[in-house]
């Protein structure tokens, strides 16, 4: 490559592709941006980058162009549909980076439309980011990219450019395998975040201080990424508009969801996930935080918690009611990311090493999700019977903190979930084996 940095094209300035495109322009590229907002492209300017009045003219000149709109829909409009669209200014050979999280039919369905359309010269790159503004300005997404190896070797230093060290996930498969490495990430996200609401509405409907509560979690086994992130939004009460808007996760997870339809396979705790979520856009919490789930569970200030009064060995008993809840949940999570991802033929070590330091990340996806691993690769016999709890344990624990939450008149929806979960694999093999084996409730 010359040592001359070539121009890049980009469409979608929202929050993380803000932070995308002006990484480039903080690191000396040209970059031509597009977007529906005019504030969006003010602001563009502003930082240093060349705004264009068209989608066309976003592409025209530039051998290398990332597309991070929402949703496939806006995709679609932004490279074929689009009365100027990108596929009119890209040159010949150029590259595409579909960065925006779609499902990987639509990913795929991309490819096929530049074939259809003649432009089989365009290497397409089917490529996800996660990490949140912060990362999109510093360069230190995780990426999760599927395409040729031809593709590849063309891309790739792009890719590098906007990924963290360790953070570039090169998946095998082809177009659509970086979609769907994304989606069973997305699995644990969209799963963990109800359970930040769903733990932290039991802490207080249990009369225990928040903040406390969050210390707790964060020192124990029960500690996810989602966990410590929502919760610092949970007592700030920063839902207006906060950072990451409930419908962003609920497009995730309805992505999910609908791949698994068309897959046939179980994902029952992201179909539950979904439907809260629905009854938290129907309440009007949509463009809000999705950390504001909490009011399905508890729907005042956490501010106006009363002071505890309970004594020390009442306070750790009620703490560790959540600790249980909140451990068994990523327990499951994991449990149903592995198996899903398995069944799409997610490479099981890629997905674990991407999600245990990511979003998706969480001690109980890290202490055991090898071991479900091994469980899934059919190698191994004895698996089942390595724990830290065996069933009963996690079952009798389990069934304490539902019978605590009925008499409390407060919905649990996902703990109730996992106990079924836990008492339908301990009805098939017993209770002496460890917790590891609820990956059963997936596979045979």
């Amino acid at each position: 490559m010359s040592t001359t940095k070539p121009s890049i094209g980009f469409c979608g300035l929202g929050a993380m592709g803000f932070g995308m495109a002006t990484h480039f322009v903080e690191r000396g590229y040209i970059v031509k941006g597009f977007d529906i907002s005019q504030a969006s492209l003010d602001r563009f300017e502003q930082a240093g980058g060349v705004p264009v009045a068209t989608l066309q003219e976003s592409a025209e000149g530039n051998d290398f162009y990332i597309c991070m709109v929402a949703t496939a829909q806006q995709a679609q409009s932004a490279i074929f549909d689009d009365a100027k669209p990108i596929i009119k200014g890209l040159p010949n050979g150029a590259t595409l980076l579909l960065c925006s999280t779609v499902p990987a039919t639509y990913a795929q369905s991309v490819a096929q439309q530049l074939q259809q359309l003649g432009r089989s010269d365009i290497s397409l790159i089917d490529c996800p980011v996660s990490g949140g503004a912060a990362r999109a300005v510093n360069g230190t997404l995780t990426i999760m990219a599927g395409a040729s190896p031809e593709a590849i070797a063309k891309g790739q230093w792009l890719l590098k450019e906007m990924s963290g060290e360790n953070k570039l996930f090169i998946v095998d498969g082809g177009i659509g395998q970086g979609s769907n490495m994304k989606m069973v990430h997305q699995v644990l996200a969209a799963i963990h975040i109800l359970a930040a609401s769903e733990g932290m509405g039991l802490a207080v409907k249990l009369g225990l201080d928040p903040r406390i509560v969050v210390e707790r979690v964060n020192g124990s086994a029960a500690w996810s990424w989602m966990w410590e992130n929502r919760t610092t939004r949970m007592l700030n009460e920063d839902y207006y508009p906060g950072v990451s808007a409930l419908t962003i996760i609920l497009k995730d997870v309805c992505i999910v969801t609908s791949q698994a339809r068309a897959t046939t396979f179980p994902v029952p705790l992201s179909s539950l996930a979904e439907q809260v979520y629905f009854s938290a856009l129907n309440q009007g919490y949509g463009p809000h935080d999705d950390a504001g789930v909490l009011r399905i569970y508890h729907n005042t200030s956490l501010s106006q918690t009363p002071q505890s009064w309970l004594s020390e060995d009442e306070v750790n008993k009620r703490t560790n009611l959540v600790i249980t809840l909140l451990t068994n949940i990523h327990l499951l999570a994991a449990a149903e990311a592995l198996s899903f991802a398995r069944h799409l033929g997610i490479p099981l070590d890629q997905l674990y090493g991407l999600a245990v330091d990511a979003a998706g990340g969480s001690h109980s996806l890290r202490d055991v999700g090898k071991l479900m691993i091994r469980g899934l690769s059919g190698n191994e016999k004895n698996w089942m019977g390595v724990c830290t709890h065996n069933l009963d344990t996690v079952v009798t624990d389990l069934a304490e903190v539902v019978g605590a939450a009925q008499d409390l008149k407060m919905p649990l929806f996902l703990g109730n979930a996992v106990l079924g979960a836990f008492l339908g694999v301990r009805m098939r093999f017993g209770g002496d084996i460890g917790e590891a084996a609820v990956l059963k409730a997936y596979v045979q």
